[in-house]
């Protein structure tokens, strides 16, 4: 038996919003298996199976019954996704609670039906903008109503050892008795750049400029970004972004 294993007991995790895997695999090195996860863009489904052929893996609109059913999975361990954000985001226009994209009230609902013990949502930065103060505490007040503690926080990847720009405002929720427990990581200091992390991948075929790359490539990158299909598809982010990566 591993030492994960020994240290890490496996809890059953729901998750939405799936996309690819990115947060699937952390949770899985936290030591969730996977229950099912839900995801609408066929892409990113497949890469889920090629990754994790175990795994039941739901295509479709998060919110249609005819995709998963929540009630199926009542008593789950963790709840998680990074359910969309257009309506905090400055391409989105920040019309935040009267968006009819806002999938975030509705996963908190979730709650009320499938009662997990826990609930870990992740969303961007402009959420945690003073504007969506009313939208933060009525999620919490609600959290409340169905018997849950909560806590906001933004945290910042390249705190906890990743080479990249990509801060993301988490809300956990857990029962107030395991609540009691929670807090929340403390910062593991600065990152390694780019070119340090990824030398070896670079090199792994016998590249001989590996080394002078990494030497470039010596800060953190911008946000890996997935490209919105309204605005035209998978692309490297905004000009400033643009420019990094071309550097």
């Amino acid at each position: 038996m591993s030492q994960r294993e020994v240290t890490m007991p496996e809890h059953r995790v729901v998750e939405i919003c799936a996309g690819a895997g990115g947060q699937s695999l952390g949770l899985e090195l936290a030591g969730f298996e996977h229950e099912l996860a839900v995801e609408l863009d066929p892409n990113a489904c497949a890469t889920l199976r090629g990754n994790r052929p175990h795994w039941k893996v739901a295509q479709g609109d998060v919110a249609s019954p005819a995709v998963w059913s929540p009630a199926d999975y009542a008593g789950i361990d963790l709840l998680a996704g990074g359910v969309p954000c257009p309506p905090f985001t400055i391409a989105g226009k920040q019309l935040g609670a009267t968006d009819e994209r806002d999938l975030f009230a509705w996963a908190i609902e979730l709650c009320g039906v499938m009662g997990p013990r826990a609930l870990l949502l992740e969303n961007v930065r402009g959420l945690s903008l003073p504007r969506f103060a009313a939208y933060r505490q009525h999620v919490l007040d609600r959290l409340a109503e169905l018997g849950y503690a909560a806590d906001w926080r933004l945290l910042h990847a390249s705190d906890y050892g990743v080479p990249q720009l990509r801060p993301r405002f988490v809300l956990v929720a857990m029962r107030p008795e395991d609540f009691a427990y929670f807090s929340w990581p403390e910062p593991a200091g600065p990152p390694p750049s780019v070119g340090e992390t990824l030398h070896d991948l670079m090199a792994e075929n016998g590249w001989p400029g590996a080394s002078a790359w990494a030497r470039r490539a010596n800060a953190i990158a911008p946000t890996l970004v997935g490209g919105s299909k309204k605005h035209g598809g998978p692309d490297l982010g905004p000009t400033r972004a643009k420019r990094a990566w071309r550097e």
